[in-house]
């Protein structure tokens, strides 16, 4: 990227008042986005509110690898993301740059390293394994439902750590009511007076509350952490890994100052929104494909009784491929930039199209097709298959998320059989894309 002055070549895109843009875009984008690369090509900008505000749109993977290489420091992510910052918090590490978001992710680090993931994994299996065990032959699973009560749970008790069973009890149903994000609730993101007004009331006394069992749960641990070295022992999830920051080179950012409180819980509600319904929409999207491929299906309960974790992942990445969760990755230019060529002024939104570039034919041949062997036997082109992002912004949380789901899928196929009779349509619910009939399947249980 480099910096250049004179006239602003701004990419042409549809003419339209803001504030309707932005409503329709909240609302529709799967449709609008289809829509605008048919008219106006891979790269193509919106006007939208607050601001007015430009966000330019791309899908060419050279326009997304140079956006994904830019300097952070003029290329701002977390800026990109502001909108959210009401709920995650000013700490969160989606939301920081610079300096900041270098603190953040180092403190991060520890928390997602190989030894954590193998750490937690146990854990993954146990929730799981409860969720299961609920099931009958011969049901039809409410697939997203289910998804979405054990992701909740792997959040909870993975990352948060809670395992007093009252608070969990008070916990799940506020948790789930925090992530329920409509457009409306996106609109007062973006105009934060609005939560004095009903509906929007009601969810940010909510948002307090989830905050106040937090807290609680923090400060709990932190007198353990504090009254004795031993203090924490035995504990494997996020949130002592975020308290041990500091304490030694095992615990990772040793060079660091320990958190505090208001860090600590705008990182685990970060996690909470990045990681329970997006994984859970991963996992339902999974199940519905398998369910309609009774080939793939054999091979994927083969591999998960043979321990062929390498195909149940495959499996997953296609998904998040053909069934985009997130719609694109933001970020936010600190100063007049040249992007793809044209000469963008500060203030302007640049945002590869993760939906768009999963659907590409030249990346993906019969792009429309689930076929999980692609990233098998196929080399996948770097910034064409961008689920987590890319870049030194890359999810931190990608390999915990693929992680959660390999291990959900071994676990329900070792059990069970699944079967989907047709195919489900995609709804945008909150920030995520979804199936929209909560992808149902009909059980056949393999063993007692």
């Amino acid at each position: 990227m480099t910096t250049a002055q004179g006239d602003y070549d701004v990419p042409a895109g549809p003419t339209m008042a803001p504030w309707r843009m932005t409503w329709k875009f909240l609302r529709d984008r799967n449709e609008l986005i289809p829509e605008y690369h048919q008219e106006f090509g891979d790269t193509f900008s919106l006007e939208m509110l607050p601001g007015p505000r430009r966000l330019v749109i791309y899908s060419d993977p050279a326009d997304v690898k140079e956006i994904f290489a830019s300097d952070p420091s003029q290329f701002h992510a977390g800026e990109g993301n502001a909108i959210l910052k009401p709920v995650m918090g000013r700490h969160s590490v989606l939301l920081t740059d610079d300096a900041l978001h270098q603190r953040a992710r180092k403190m991060l680090m520890p928390a997602f390293s190989g030894p954590s993931m193998r750490a937690y994994q146990p854990l993954v299996e146990s929730i799981a394994k409860v969720e299961i065990d609920s099931w009958r032959d011969g049901d039809t699973l409410v697939t997203l439902d289910r998804m979405n009560a054990i992701t909740l749970d792997v959040i909870l008790q993975v990352v948060f750590g809670v395992t007093d069973e009252h608070r969990l009890a008070v916990l799940r149903p506020k948790v789930n009511r925090m992530v329920d994000i409509d457009a409306k609730m996106l609109l007062a993101w973006s105009y934060p007076w609005l939560f004095r007004l009903p509906p929007w009331r009601g969810y940010f006394k909510n948002q307090e509350q989830v905050d106040a069992l937090l807290y609680a749960e923090i400060s709990e641990r932190r007198k353990a952490h504090d009254s004795s070295p031993d203090g924490l022992a035995g504990r494997a999830d996020v949130l002592t890994r975020l308290l041990q920051v500091g304490d030694s080179p095992d615990g990772g950012g040793a060079d660091l100052e320990p958190l505090t409180d208001a860090e600590m819980r705008d990182q685990l509600v970060t996690l909470l929104l990045a990681g329970h319904e997006t994984t859970a929409s991963a996992l339902s999207w999974t199940l519905h494909e398998l369910g309609r491929s009774p080939e793939l299906l054999a091979r994927a309960v083969s591999a998960a009784d043979t321990g062929d974790d390498a195909f149940l992942e495959a499996c997953l990445k296609e998904s998040m491929r053909l069934h985009p969760i997130i719609d694109f990755v933001a970020r936010t230019l600190k100063s007049d930039q040249v992007v793809a060529g044209r000469l963008l002024p500060r203030g302007t939104t640049v945002a590869p199209s993760i939906m768009l570039s999963h659907s590409r034919e030249d990346s993906f041949a019969q792009s429309h097709l689930f076929r999980p062997d692609r990233f098998l036997t196929e080399k996948i082109a770097a910034n064409t298959w961008i689920p987590f992002g890319g870049g030194v912004r890359r999810c931190i949380g990608a390999a915990f998320s693929l992680m959660e789901g390999t291990v959900v899928l071994r676990e329900v196929l070792q059990r069970y059989e699944v079967s989907a009779d047709a195919v489900a349509p995609t709804k945008l619910r909150n920030i995520t894309n979804v199936p929209g009939d909560k992808a149902p399947l009909r059980l056949k249980a393999r063993r007692a």
